[in-house]
């Protein structure tokens, strides 16, 4: 049997492995919450070592811990900042509805190492803490994960994908093609307007996302229990901002109202919006992207993917467009996430949210989600995209919707004529149009020059 010692809490005394950083509350919450089996994700937990040194050297600042006891506090949350002592936050996600489990596991292993280090008793409550509530630390800990997951790789992966696309859109400038509506032939454009829209879906959803983020560098830190800052100096969530800014190079601000930064979550609710509306660009993004390379033969064949591995178990040869693939499957998890986050958002009883937890697992997953997406794109599909020239020239010289252009000269009703029989007979328009019009094929070369049609 594994070596345990005795713990106390305000409810009495708990056995916890003997080796364990953490104590009584943890404990009694990996003894509750056998849920899921899945724990908070490492970035919320160094924002929460973030949010702890901050807290620690505010604390000190004002007068309300000993700058030496602050210092080892802060030391300890540093290392868990760092992403050191993972295997030491080991709660469920589904668990208090306030996330108090994790925060009381973050607590009680910062104060194990501030103890080490000191030589002396650091509490983690009174010490690691002071000033603070779970109903405030948690939320924070959100706006705070989320943000510096945007900055440090949602948003630099996004914008390498957009440049990805619009690298390709000068050289395709000249590369007509059939257009098509409802997955049936339309009029031409060129392979760069369609890229283009690619483009600008991701721009805009980009904006969508920056557009969020000034309230989300907006925190709860400092209205500690229902927004009132009960046990917190009226000065500590601007000293905490200050060294918290000060540790991440970011521009966090106190809340305009504490009130509703506890009792709500819509700022979460309003980005898990925007990340849904880029995961359903990236899916139709991969999806044109399958349809464009389908084939080899019986297929559109108008670009190839890089081929990346073999795609049948059975049938020798095939290679499948396995990143858009998977990037249309990471999209349908955020949306799937996007639901999740919007049922919690509604939890919001009276002066607390109490769907904390799941709301920080969702948005980071998307997060992480749509990073890695954009980068499987980047470096699988548009680093080494080809386009096929001659089958999208062939496809177009056939297309009879080419006629549209016809109809100001000939008709609605002649033009369709022309393009039923251009069809049936799988003959260039313009041959057909000869023969069923009085205009000379250079007045037709000039109304159904693709060049001119875009």
């Amino acid at each position: 049997m594994d070596k345990v010692r005795t713990e106390e809490d305000s409810m009495g005394q708990v056995e916890v492995p003997a080796t364990a950083l953490y104590g009584a509350q943890t404990q009694r919450a990996i003894d509750n919450f056998q849920i899921s089996g899945n724990t908070m994700p490492a970035d919320f937990i160094c924002a929460l070592g973030l949010i702890k040194v901050a807290a620690a050297r505010a604390n000190a600042e004002l007068g309300l811990l000993d700058s030496t006891l602050a210092a080892s506090i802060a030391d300890a949350a540093t290392t868990i900042a760092q992403g050191q002592y993972l295997d030491q936050f080991p709660v469920d996600i589904f668990q208090t509805g306030s996330g108090t489990s994790t925060n009381m596991n973050v607590n009680e292993v910062i104060a194990s190492l501030a103890s080490q280090q000191l030589g002396q008793a650091v509490h983690p409550n009174d010490h690691v803490n002071c000033s603070q509530s779970s109903n405030d630390v948690i939320p924070t800990a959100i706006h705070v994960s989320a943000e510096l997951a945007l900055v440090n790789l949602l948003l630099p992966s996004l914008r390498g994908l957009t440049d990805a696309i619009g690298a390709h859109e000068e050289s395709l400038k000249d590369s007509i093609k059939t257009g098509r509506t409802h997955l049936m032939d339309a009029m031409p454009l060129s392979l760069a307007q369609e890229l283009s829209g690619w483009r600008t879906q991701l721009e805009q959803a980009e904006q969508r996302i920056n557009d969020c983020r000034s309230q989300l560098r907006q925190l709860a830190q400092g209205g500690t229990a229902v927004g009132t800052g009960v046990n917190s100096d009226s000065q500590f969530a601007a000293h905490f901002c200050f060294h918290l800014n000060a540790s991440c190079g970011q521009t966090f601000k106190p809340a305009d109202n504490f009130f509703s930064a506890l009792a709500s979550q819509d700022v979460a609710v309003a980005l898990s919006g925007q990340l849904k509306t880029l995961a359903v660009a990236l899916m139709k993004i991969a999806n044109d992207l399958r349809w464009m390379n389908s084939g080899p033969l019986s297929g559109l064949g108008e670009i190839s993917l890089k081929p990346l591995q073999p795609g049948s178990s059975i049938m020798p040869g095939k290679v499948n467009p396995v990143i858009p693939e998977a990037v249309a499957m990471a999209s349908a998890q955020v949306i799937g996430n996007d639901a999740t986050i919007t049922i919690a958002g509604q939890s919001g009883n009276f002066q607390l949210n109490v769907m904390l937890p799941v709301i920080a697992c969702n948005l980071l997953q998307s997060i992480t989600l749509m990073a890695n997406s954009c980068v499987a794109m980047t470096d699988k599909c548009f680093a080494d995209l080809v386009v096929n020239h001659d089958i999208i020239a062939a496809n177009l010289a056939k297309n009879p919707i080419l006629v549209t252009a016809l109809n100001g000269r000939v008709g609605y009703n002649k033009a369709a004529q022309i393009a039923k029989r251009a069809y049936q007979e799988g003959r260039p328009v313009i041959e057909v149009a000869v023969e069923m019009t009085e205009l000379s094929r250079e007045q037709l070369s000039a109304l159904l020059d693709p060049k001119k049609l875009i």
